[in-house]
């Protein structure tokens, strides 16, 4: 699918590009030796003061064409279909918004899992892979911010048609297809189970034993999620959610910072210990610290959406987008560090060995310290973390919305229409419901998705570099990158397999249509 590449108003000159850019060239720099004043001017013509029918309209083409020139810098191609697509067809996003989005898709509830990372890392190897992670994927997020108009005059506002330009367009799918929508699908099912059991832990704590806790059941809490949800979705674009987006991100900030905080302040729990968990064989042992770097990996999510972002961003020659999604990633990365490092740290801190293997810190704040701390700011975490829970849904499933509806027009050559668009979108929150229940095992495998979606945050944005910049080989951009995406392939085989082992030796509780 082409890209819908944005035009000036001004009227499209003939000229072919390079004979445009030697007019400009021309008439726009002078010499540098010379100043206004001393440049010769050109002897009047005893007609200059006649004016003629042409004078005005040819005053006005030439202006107009070097405004053209200077906003634009060169012709651009329009695909009309990108402006029916809810990534694109509203191009009037900023650096705020971008903080926004990238916020609220950076930071989530997969932070309150940093800490059970620790439990087999330790506190040096903890922190340091953590900090690797966070250089290495913020590093990985410029590239892609550059990489998003790496071609004058085009824009690739979607992972998936970024991939297929850098590897070819089998290959590209191949490499990237499953895994965005695996990210895109799955975090989806995530956030369904994590905020509908979040809901059902937010009744019973403002309820306690004044009414009757056992009214729902988790597959209804679940569908009291996903209704919520659905309604939220109606908005239409990108952009529209960036309101959204700011509430999940304020609300991602406050249950993190909350959480940590509770946590430090109170009393640890008896048996407290800090010793690196341990199994009987090495391999099993080599196979539960690939599985915890899965989970720091699976923390770093979100570079599946960094070029749809920026797509909904104007662009022009001086003012590229890349310098707005730039400072916008810069100050939401900047709160993303001040929220997960004090989360992994204090929460190791808080618990060691004792963090529960689902929920986290979030469960572990629950299970310790329910009868001490007060029910209100039990309530509000649980509040919070149901709220960001139902905006990253949002951000999430626009990609999934924007294909779906991509078969659509490209089929019919039209943009969708309102009733369809909607039974798009109540679709997909059906079907994400039916595999949250379906399959409530889901959410114990985090190390198995940070694993698969490793490649689409630390690994293709080097080689996606490679092949489209082409820099130049044995230089320090080509060693960096192609070190970077190397490690990054061979990591994420190694957490793939580090997952599954774990699961097969130690098992997780597997129940189909029973969640818990």
């Amino acid at each position: 699918m082409s890209e819908l590449v944005e035009m000036n108003s001004s009227p499209v000159v003939a000229n072919p590009p390079s004979q445009l850019h030697i007019i400009q060239s021309a008439s726009s720099t002078p010499s540098p030796h010379l100043n206004e004043h001393s440049i010769p001017k050109t002897p009047k013509s005893p007609f200059s003061g006649i004016m003629t029918p042409l004078a005005s309209p040819m005053k006005k083409a030439i202006a107009s064409m070097h405004t053209y020139l200077e906003e634009v810098g060169h012709l651009t191609k329009l695909d009309p279909q990108d402006s029916w697509l809810p990534i694109t067809e509203s191009r009037n996003g900023n650096a705020y918004y971008a903080a926004f989005h990238t916020l609220s898709s950076g930071i989530g509830f997969q932070a309150l899992l940093l800490p059970l990372a620790f439990t087999t890392l330790g506190w040096v190897w903890g922190i340091i892979s953590l900090s690797l992670a966070f250089v290495w994927q913020l590093y990985t997020l410029w590239l892609l911010i550059q990489l998003h108009e790496s071609v004058p005059g085009t824009r690739y506002s979607r992972y998936l048609r970024l991939s297929m330009v850098a590897f070819g367009e089998r290959l590209g799918k191949i490499l990237a297809l499953f895994p965005t929508l695996y990210l895109a699908g799955g975090t989806c099912v995530s956030l369904i189970m994590m905020g509908g059991s979040t809901l059902k832990i937010f009744f019973h704590t403002v309820c306690g034993t004044t009414c009757n806790a056992n009214s729902l059941s988790t597959v209804e809490w679940y569908i009291v999620f996903v209704c919520s949800a659905i309604i939220l979705t109606q908005l239409p674009n990108l952009n529209s959610i960036a309101g959204v987006s700011l509430i999940g991100a304020t609300t991602a900030v406050t249950y993190c910072t909350l959480t940590w905080v509770l946590s430090v302040s109170k009393i640890r729990p008896m048996g407290v210990s800090y010793e690196p968990v341990r199994t009987k064989s090495d391999v099993g042992n080599i196979c539960s610290v690939l599985n915890a770097l899965g989970i720091i990996a699976f923390a770093f999510r979100g570079h599946n959406l960094v070029l749809e972002i920026q797509g909904t961003m104007p662009s022009t020659v001086k003012n590229p987008s890349s310098v707005p999604m730039w400072k916008g990633v810069k100050f939401s990365y900047l709160i993303i560090a001040c929220c997960l490092f004090p989360m992994a740290v204090g929460g190791y801190w808080a618990y060691g060995n004792l963090i529960p293997a689902n929920g986290g810190l979030l469960s572990a704040l629950d299970e310790y310290h329910r009868n001490d701390t007060s029910r209100v700011i039990l309530g509000l975490t649980s509040l919070f973390v149901v709220i960001n829970c139902l905006t990253s849904f949002q951000i999430y499933a626009m990609p999934a919305f924007d294909n779906l509806e991509f078969r659509y027009t490209s089929n019919k050559n039209g943009p969708c229409p309102w009733w369809l668009r909607t039974g798009i979108r109540v679709f997909y929150g059906c079907l994400t419901f039916f595999i949250s229940v379906a399959l409530p095992f889901l959410k114990s495998l985090a190390g198995l998705i940070g694993g698969i979606a490793l490649p689409v945050t630390l690994a293709y944005p080097c080689l996606m570099w490679i092949r489209i910049k082409k820099p130049q080989k044995f230089s320090s951009m080509w060693w960096l990158n192609w070190l970077l995406g190397s490690i990054g392939m061979i990591l994420s085989v190694l957490l793939v397999f580090g997952a599954i082992w774990t699961i097969a030796t130690q098992g997780i509780p597997i129940h189909f249509f029973k969640p818990e």
